[in-house]
């Protein structure tokens, strides 16, 4: 059953962002979406900038073709029957126990998938004409605002609606900038995602539901399909890079990890009780984007310029100047993101020992990560100072 599952979540979105990343690579060149080799960019000719409507198009079509199976089983009143079909075709007996749920859930599915699209087209009018960082950040906040008013919202254990919802904001708007920032080298932004949603859905489930005591196939699933196409345009995103994420395919994965973070339940009940730092396995998950995310801010305010000013001071630039091929450093990157996230496959399972041993674990990983920077920078500096005195 579980194979199966993965299988059918996972499958027909990577075929459908393949195909949809190998049309805007026709397409897109002719229609003057492509990023040109300026300033700081490396790329030696034009790349289509527009992967992210692949990625999109994959996700979107993978439940709109589900949606629609299920209008159809409502209107000829098989939702509820043992084994229904669609024009003659057998419903996976895995599935039919959930179609219930799956047609009340769908009201907040479309929800999530239209306020992706709106980011989604932000970020897309970003990458043909840049946008002011404030008005960006407006946006993406007035958006995480209106969502978390709706009810999706960080579980902290915490009474006050006000923390928990600023929280929950935050948590959104970090992310979706966490994983735009990370957009910064073939195959980086879109790979980390494609390793943290897996995970993610790994950990939802090994986690059953409180009330149901059934693992969260539906959350998991959403999950899975966004792997899927994840993966499926990661063919044409692998170095060299025939195809860009965008600004539309960062704002988006960076959304939808975020929003599904929050419509899961990652605390597990032990002899009634909760264990309440099962909620830290996203953070694990996705240690990583967000410690890039936050050095390379502390970097540029450091240096007395705006976040959101690009340059060179990313975790994974800073792993090249240490030695790397950019290749290497992607590959490092998605190691610490799966080591980090492997942890959190734990949380669930151990008392807060063995927690805080998990947690330990990741501060260690990206502590050793700095102390290798820090080396690299001083070295680097020291063979510097004698060529200017040489001068």
């Amino acid at each position: 059953m579980l194979v199966s599952f993965i299988l059918a979540t996972v499958v027909p979105p990577m075929v459908l962002a393949y195909l949809g990343g190998w049309l805007m690579r026709c397409v897109a060149p002719r229609l003057g979406w492509v990023d040109r080799p300026e300033g700081r960019k490396i790329h030696s000719r034009p790349i289509p900038t527009s992967g992210g409507l692949a990625v999109w198009a994959a996700v979107v079509g993978v439940f709109a073709l589900g949606q629609a199976g299920l209008a159809w089983l409502k209107a000829t009143g098989q939702l509820d029957a043992t084994m229904p079909t669609i024009a003659g075709l057998p419903i996976p007996q895995f599935a039919v126990p959930h179609l219930p749920g799956l047609w009340a859930q769908s009201g907040n599915l479309w929800m999530l998938l239209g306020a992706g699209t709106m980011l989604m087209l932000l970020g897309w009018l970003d990458d043909r004409r840049p946008l002011d960082w404030r008005f960006r950040l407006a946006v993406e906040t007035l958006l995480a605002a209106v969502l978390v008013a709706l009810g999706w919202r960080l579980s902290l254990f915490i009474e006050n609606p006000w923390i928990t919802g600023a929280a929950s904001v935050l948590w959104i708007v970090g992310l979706v900038n966490a994983f735009n920032m990370l957009d910064n080298m073939d195959g980086l932004s879109a790979g980390v995602a494609a390793i943290a949603s897996a995970m993610l859905g790994a950990v939802l489930l090994m986690t059953p539901n409180p009330q149901s005591q059934e693992p969260q196939f539906f959350v998991a699933g959403f999950l899975l399909v966004l792997t899927g196409a994840l993966v499926g345009f990661l063919w044409h995103n692998r170095p060299p890079a025939r195809l860009f994420l965008g600004d539309a395919g960062s704002y988006l994965v960076g959304f939808w990890i975020a929003m599904a973070t929050l419509s899961a339940t990652f605390v597990v009940l032990e002899d009634g009780q909760p264990k309440r730092h099962a909620i830290l396995a996203p953070l694990c998950v996705l240690a990583v984007p967000i410690y890039d995310m936050i050095t390379v801010v502390a970097i540029r305010l450091r240096a007395g310029r705006s976040p959101f000013e690009g340059d060179r001071s990313h975790l994974s630039h800073r792993l090249v100047e240490l030695g790397m091929s950019r290749p290497q450093a992607v590959g490092v990157i998605y190691l610490l993101t799966a080591t980090c996230g492997l942890g959190a496959l734990l949380l669930h399972q151990v008392d807060m020992t063995g927690a805080c041993v998990v947690l330990l674990l990741v501060v260690c990983v990206l502590v050793v990560i700095g102390i290798l920077e820090s080396a690299g920078r001083k070295q680097r500096m020291e063979v510097s100072e004698p060529s200017e005195k040489a001068r």
